[in-house]
């Protein structure tokens, strides 16, 4: 691949999840204007509707939401083509978010509707082996609709250790478990916080120094905790997440790079709302429309951020300014049937 392009694979939701979609889709990036080149399919798979990459091996992992949920490996070419390397069951319905442990050597994955957490040893060529552990988490919140059990959100493997974080809607907690590197088997949960009754614990981003921020997908908030000396973080500040009157249902969560700003993608208004951080507190200094409907995730790359609007079939781009922080559409969106994630492609250093 040319120093000039990067490369960004898009998730999706398929026919048998209501969407348009084949499979994963691959973007090439222009680094200096942001624009956005639609390339076309990479690998015809069942709704990949979230993409991980190994920290190491140039291998993709994709989730298949389906109600018997998989993984699926592919090992990434120079050329960005996807060659398939297994697929394994996660033991539980609706996988919706997967990560890699830092050493590389699990695959953890979020089941949403069982409200389960799957642990799958990889290999010395980054594939996924038979589920070493499956997690089945407990717990209910007061709407009825969505929380009448656990439904894990989001895993969120600690980058300098064995702690796992589980956000659980269901259970309005974020429940934290100690992963074991020999035996792949999660400890038992303990509730890293416990968010207000009917808040919906969706995707969270932790700061440099700590502090993690939440977004509530049921009550539309951006919550914010640190520390507090024990085992449970503590409330710090809540804000809304959207000024919209009307439902509001926070999906995504990014930080930019000098942590001093901080995104919310909103579906219902369809908005991008930013907020200034400075470490105690956020303060909204903009909320922008999309351009599209239904922002389902979005990536910051550069000064550029990008969002999938699952509804709207596209992908919108915003330039981020450096010293304000507030974002701008950039140009038309790109067409894109049902996306629903975005990973951008960081070619692995050649190892001797």
């Amino acid at each position: 691949m040319g120093s000039s392009h990067e490369y960004v694979f898009v998730g999706c939701y398929t026919g048998d999840k209501g969407g348009d979609g084949d499979g994963i889709t691959l973007l090439r990036r222009d680094p200096a204007t942001g624009d956005l080149t639609r390339l076309g399919l990479a690998a015809r798979t069942p709704s990949p509707s979230f993409l991980a990459q190994h920290p190491t091996l140039p291998v993709l992992y994709a989730v298949n939401e389906l109600d018997q949920g998989t993984v699926s490996a592919f090992s990434v070419a120079p050329d960005c083509s996807l060659i398939p390397l297994a697929v394994r069951p996660t033991g539980g319905s609706d996988p919706c978010h997967l990560a890699v442990t830092a050493d590389g050597r699990h695959l953890v994955v979020a089941n949403y509707s069982s409200g389960s957490v799957s642990v799958h040893p990889l290999d010395s060529e980054g594939s996924p082996g038979e589920r070493s552990d499956l997690l089945t988490l407990a717990g209910s919140g007061p709407d009825p609709e969505r929380q009448s059990g656990p439904h894990a959100h989001q895993v969120v493997p600690d980058g300098n250790g064995a702690d796992v974080l589980i956000s659980d809607l269901g259970s309005d907690r974020v429940w934290r478990c100690r992963l074991d590197p020999i035996s792949g088997r999660l400890g038992v949960p303990e509730a890293a916080v416990e968010v207000k009754p009917g808040t919906g614990p969706r995707h969270m981003v932790r700061s440099a120094d700590g502090a993690l921020l939440l977004v509530g997908e049921l009550t539309g908030t951006l919550n914010w905790y640190r520390p507090a000396g024990g085992p449970t973080l503590e409330l710090r500040g809540e804000a809304g997440a959207s000024t919209s009157a009307g439902p509001v249902h926070p999906s995504e969560i990014t930080m930019g790079r000098d942590g001093r700003f901080v995104y919310v993608a909103n579906r219902g208004p369809d908005t991008v709302s930013a907020f200034s951080w400075d470490g105690d507190t956020v303060t909204m200094i903009a909320e922008v429309p999309v351009d599209g409907v239904w922002p389902r995730h979005m990536v910051l790359l550069g000064d550029h951020l990008y969002v999938t609007n699952q509804r709207s079939h596209n992908v919108t781009v915003f330039r981020i300014d450096p010293e304000t922080g507030i974002p701008a559409v950039q140009g038309e969106p790109t067409g894109e049937p049902t996306p629903t994630c975005l990973l951008r492609w960081i070619s692995p250093m050649i190892r001797p």
